[in-house]
């Protein structure tokens, strides 16, 4: 068991490597077929095949297979293709879930370490947004706070500010 866990810890990759492959795509968190074949250690056609294989473990809100033009469009930001190559397959990506199938389909030691760090990338995601929206609640919170306490500042620099009113009697000495 202790050499499981040497071993293990040499395959690591870098979590801001993984964190930087989760994209959004059609409003879902995913992960690409060809970056994570890269991450497996196996080439996109085999992780493909095995998803063939198993399809019914990949619904839709596991995987979703993009059109022609996202495909193509996601190649040409990336320049994955060499000159001269074209796709002969559409794109798959992969949501939290289906990323989570994926190590059942790809049986190695490999995909089970890789597989663990990037459900912890996910879920170190959803951490981060959750804070930014605790974040941006309490920013409003103390908006709203505020600007009662600066309408009382505001209206006491406004006094200030306004002329006194000129006495109606005269001042000093009338005979």
């Amino acid at each position: 068991m202790e050499h499981s866990k040497k071993s293990s810890t040499k395959l690591l990759v870098p979590q801001e490597i993984i964190e930087n492959k989760i994209l959004l795509i059609k409003g879902k968190k995913v992960m690409l077929d060809r970056d994570l074949a890269r991450l497996y250690g196996v080439s996109t056609k085999r992780l493909n095949e095995q998803v063939k294989r198993n399809i019914k473990r990949f619904p839709e809100d596991f995987m979703i297979q993009l059109t022609w033009d996202e495909s193509k469009s996601l190649r040409s930001q990336n320049a994955a293709l060499k000159r001269g190559q074209h796709a002969k397959y559409r794109t798959c990506a992969f949501t939290e879930q289906g990323v989570a199938m994926l190590s059942s389909v790809l049986n190695s030691e490999m995909a089970i370490i890789v597989n663990i760090q990037i459900m912890r990338a996910f879920t170190r995601l959803r951490e981060i947004i959750l804070t930014h929206k605790d974040l941006q609640r309490k920013i409003g919170d103390m908006e709203k706070k505020y600007d009662q306490q600066f309408q009382v500042v505001f209206k006491a620099i406004k006094q200030l500010l306004t002329p006194p009113e000129k006495p109606k009697g005269k001042i000093g000495f009338h005979p």
